[in-house]
């Protein structure tokens, strides 16, 4: 199983959202879908339509910076970061 790990700042948006978890996942949309089907709206909260990754949003696949059609294996280690931007 692939590992994902989530930003601290999405956690709290869906109840039982945990910020490290297992899943089944071919790719990096395949687990986003994992993530929809149990914590609706997470997939909206991460891509825009398209669907793509919102700008804000960058993924990384075993420290490799990744897209939505990045492959998984079932060692894979999915980071998702939210970029933090001031002024």
């Amino acid at each position: 199983m692939a590992e994902l790990h989530l930003p601290r700042t999405l956690t709290p948006l869906f109840g039982d959202l945990p910020h490290k978890l297992e899943l089944d996942a071919a790719s990096v949309w395949e687990a986003i879908e994992v993530l929809e089907r149990r914590w609706p709206g997470v997939a909206d909260r991460l891509c825009e339509p398209g669907p793509v990754l919102r700008r804000h949003i960058h993924v990384y696949v075993d420290r490799e910076r990744a897209a939505l059609d990045t492959p998984l294996t079932m060692r894979s280690r999915i980071d998702v970061v939210a970029a933090i931007s001031g002024g």
